[in-house]
């Protein structure tokens, strides 16, 4: 029997699979777990089910232990994992991809959706009782179809929302990506740009592209000077990929038509003066939110601890 710490409450379908399998598992409180509470839970546990508000660096393993084998993530980032330092202790690190490659895909195109035709901020008009008639100039926003989507970063979901945007609205697909895929350009008429000629060129930016110190604030003041004046800026990946001070100050002054977040620079907390703009979405990190999904997620972290533990290869290892 080997012993099991989960951070944070998941869904019970992956903690129910590692019961049975006979392991003992402890969970950490519904809300944020503290720092004190996480090395608490972690003492002398085989394996750790971590989620990505925690940060589990070398402290964290080595107040675990060296029996430590795996810590499996329940996401598909893992920037909140010191890998280089589960390595240099031979701690098996996992996430879990694609499961959530289309929930979070249609979240990005809801943000795009709400952002374009201004749904957040004409749902607080008719709450306030402000709609007395229709107007010709009531709440105008963009259009969508045939305009020009920017993906930054073509992996599983950026291509999903390309895929999505291109064959359901008729939109061209430019994209950055590190490494080009000429497949996908052939295949579909994707467009490959350089970053800031992509950023001049798009009405629509989508942002897909992991954290890492080179794509922190990938988006900063110089490169938002290049966004034009109808653009819009959607992020459902990681928020420091965006200077968050620096997007207030473009959407205060109107020059881009508007963001819509589902993630921040220092999350939980947003930059003051973002929540009291109109021309930008909020969401709280909730695109890969839904049953079906975060169900399949708590099993695939679950699958991955009992897959090492059993002496068996892990099923989605990192790097």
């Amino acid at each position: 029997m080997a012993k099991i710490f989960v951070t944070r409450e998941i869904p019970e379908i992956g903690i129910n699979l590692l019961k049975e399998k006979g392991h003992e598992v402890s969970i950490g409180p519904e809300g944020s777990i503290s720092k004190e509470e996480l090395l608490e839970g972690v003492k002398g546990v085989d394996a750790i089910l971590s989620v990505l508000t925690e940060e589990i660096n070398g402290e964290v393993m080595d107040v675990a232990g060296k029996q430590l084998k795996i810590i499996a993530n329940y996401a598909v980032g893992y920037n909140n994992i010191n890998v280089a330092e589960a390595k240099e202790r031979n701690i098996i690190v996992t996430n879990t991809p694609g499961v959530l490659t289309d929930t979070v895909a249609d979240h990005a195109v809801a943000m795009i959706f709400a952002i374009a035709r201004r749904i957040p901020e004409a749902d607080k008009y008719m709450r306030a009782g402000k709609f007395k008639a229709w107007g010709p100039k009531l709440f105008l926003g963009g259009e969508i179809v045939n305009k020009t989507l920017g993906i930054i970063g073509l992996g599983r979901i950026g291509s999903a929302v390309a895929l999505r945007m291109s064959k359901g609205f008729n939109m061209k697909v430019v994209y950055y990506d590190m490494n080009r895929n000429q497949e996908l350009e052939k295949e579909h008429n994707f467009e490959y740009r350089e970053l800031n000629d992509l950023l001049k060129e798009a009405d629509y930016i989508s942002l897909h592209t992991a954290l890492t110190e080179d794509t922190k604030h990938l988006i900063n003041k110089e490169r938002l000077a290049l966004l034009k004046p109808n653009a819009r800026l959607i992020n459902t990946s990681r928020g420091p990929i965006i200077d968050e001070a620096a997007l207030i100050e473009v959407l205060k002054e109107k020059k881009i038509a508007g963001a819509a977040l589902d993630v921040f620079e220092k999350e939980p907390e947003i930059m003051p003066g973002l929540a009291d703009l109109n021309n930008v979405v909020l969401t709280p990190h909730i695109a890969s939110g839904t049953k079906e999904t975060r169900d399949k997620m708590s099993e695939m972290a679950a699958n991955n601890i009992i897959a090492v533990l059993d002496g068996k290869e892990a099923l989605n290892p990192v790097e």
